[in-house]
């Protein structure tokens, strides 16, 4: 038994947090009032906040994190757990285009593989990556609920759908 513990790997690294929380302008304040406002359990807040802080920080860094459990009087744990849980919650940085390929089964059998190597290729990164000037980043996710029009990818918050590598081409082309 002790040589299988030994071979476990540990699912997370741990985070240092800052002692500071984010700071938001009064603007971005007023809106998460207007978020707390709709809501007569503060954690039911708890997704929208976490979008305001990814849209004003790039991601979900520990500042905010911090910033969100004040906020929320939850603890920080709290916050990294509902984070970790959604895949449309970032907690490291992103590239300007995040680019999110499904790899489930629908998407697999009707052309996923060709893609990824495809959006890979043309890139120059490798799933997990962003490319060196910011620009884009690839991640591998389970099903975007776009079964139907499989293999589909999502940059940002829209729906890529029927791909082929060519319309990948073209898709990533476009973007100024």
């Amino acid at each position: 038994m002790s040589q299988q513990l030994t071979q476990i790997r540990p699912l997370s690294q741990p985070v240092h947090m800052p002692d500071e929380p984010a700071t938001f302008s009064a603007a971005v304040e007023a809106e998460i009032d207007g978020h707390l406002a709709k809501y007569p359990v503060k954690r039911s807040a708890i997704l929208p906040l976490m979008f305001i802080v990814q849209r004003e920080r790039g991601y979900l860094d520990p500042a905010g994190v911090l910033y969100l459990a004040n906020r929320l009087a939850l603890r920080v744990t709290d916050i990294w757990e509902v984070a970790t849980f959604y895949s449309m919650i970032q907690t490291r940085p992103v590239g300007k285009y995040h680019i999110q390929i499904c790899k489930t089964l629908s998407c697999k059998i009707l052309g996923e593989p060709l893609i990824t190597e495809r959006v890979c290729k043309k890139l120059g990164i490798k799933p997990g990556e962003t490319t060196a000037d910011g620009r884009f980043t690839v991640s591998m996710v389970e099903c975007l609920g776009s079964c139907g029009t499989a293999p589909m990818f999502q940059i940002n918050f829209d729906y890529h759908e029927n791909l082929t590598p060519e319309k990948v081409d073209r898709i990533l082309d476009s973007l100024p």
